[in-house]
C-alpha cells in the first residue's frame, strides 16, 4: 500500500492500542486519534477525521460499534472491528454499520496488513458505486421531466414526441441550460395555468 493512512485506534486495553500503534505506525501508516473508550473515540475521530478506524467491540461508556454507528452519521469510514471472541450478534451489527473486517484477537501484524489493504480497496469500490447509484438516480430523475415537458409540448403545441425533444434540446443549447433545467421550467410554467 502505497499511501499513509490517518488511522484511528480504540480498545480499552493499553497494551492492545501500544501494539497497534507500534504496528501501523512500522507500516508507515500515521495514527492520529488513540481512545480508551467508545465516547473518546467518537469526539476525536470528529474533529480528526481518520481515512481508517480499528476499535475494538467491548470498551466502556459506548460500545465499538455504537462508536461507529456515530461516527458514520457525520460520513462513511472504513472500519476494522477486533475483539476477542466471534459473536454472530456482534457480526450482524458490523454489516448494519458498513464494517468491512472482523478481526479475532489475538492478532498479528502479518492480519493488519492484509486486513487494511483489502478495506481500503473495498471501501474505494463502495465509494465508486454509491456515485454511480446517486449519479443514476439523478438521472432518472432529469429523465422523468424530460418526458413530462415533452408530453406538456406535445399537448399544448400540437407537436410529435421527436419534435417536442428537439425543442426540449433547442432551448437548451439556446438558454445555456439544461435540458432538465427547461424541462422543470415548462412543468412549472404549466402548473401556474
Amino acid at each position: 500500500m502505497d499511501k499513509v493512512l490517518r488511522i484511528a485506534i480504540a480498545d480499552d486495553e493499553p497494551e492492545m492500542l501500544q501494539f497497534l500503534e507500534m504496528a501501523l505506525s512500522s507500516m508507515g501508516h500515521e495514527v492520529v486519534v488513540q481512545a480508551k473508550n467508545g465516547q473518546q473515540l467518537i469526539d476525536e475521530c470528529l474533529t480528526a477525521l481518520p481515512d481508517l478506524i480499528i476499535t475494538d467491540i467491548n470498551m466502556p461508556d459506548v460500545d465499538g460499534l455504537e462508536a461507529v454507528k456515530q461516527i458514520q452519521g457525520a460520513g462513511l469510514v472504513p472500519v476494522i472491528l477486533v475483539s476477542a471472541h466471534h459473536d454472530p450478534e456482534f457480526v450482524q451489527r458490523a454489516i448494519q454499520n458498513y464494517v468491512l473486517a472482523y478481526l479475532v484477537k489475538p492478532i498479528k501484524k502479518k492480519d493488519l496488513e492484509p486486513a487494511i489493504s483489502l478495506v481500503v480497496q473495498r471501501f474505494k469500490e463502495f465509494q465508486t458505486l454509491q456515485q454511480e447509484a446517486e449519479d443514476l438516480r439523478h438521472s432518472l430523475a432529469d429523465r422523468k421531466l424530460i418526458e413530462r415537458a415533452k408530453g406538456i409540448l406535445m399537448k399544448l403545441a400540437g407537436l410529435t414526441e421527436p419534435e417536442a425533444f428537439k425543442r426540449l434540446q433547442l432551448l437548451s443549447s439556446q438558454k445555456n441550460m439544461k435540458m432538465a433545467e427547461i424541462a422543470q421550467s415548462i412543468i412549472t410554467a404549466e402548473e401556474a395555468f
